[in-house]
């Protein structure tokens, strides 16, 4: 199990990116959280299998999103076990 950093630059706050993220996530069985940050961008911290973690990372480059997404910055780490759920915040 790993973990998924990833902040998500572009026009992503107000049109749903978060909604459409945790969607994206449980179809995959991911848990974690998407944020929205005061700079505009969101967070995305998910846990769960690698196959399942580059998928999502591939979606949210995938230019079919909610909004419109011009760079996602993403880092991996082990997985902390955390969360239940993939949530808003």
């Amino acid at each position: 199990m790993e973990r998924l950093t990833a902040y998500v630059h572009g026009m992503v706050q107000g049109v749903g990116f978060r909604w459409w993220t945790r969607s994206r996530a449980l179809e995959l069985g991911l848990t974690g959280y998407a944020k929205n940050l005061a700079d505009g961008r969101v967070l995305v911290v998910a846990e769960g299998p690698r196959p399942a973690l580059d998928a999502l990372l591939a979606q949210l480059r995938s230019g079919k999103t909610a909004g419109s997404v011009d760079l996602v910055v993403e880092s991996f780490d082990q997985a902390r076990g955390e969360y239940s759920g993939f949530s808003e915040r």
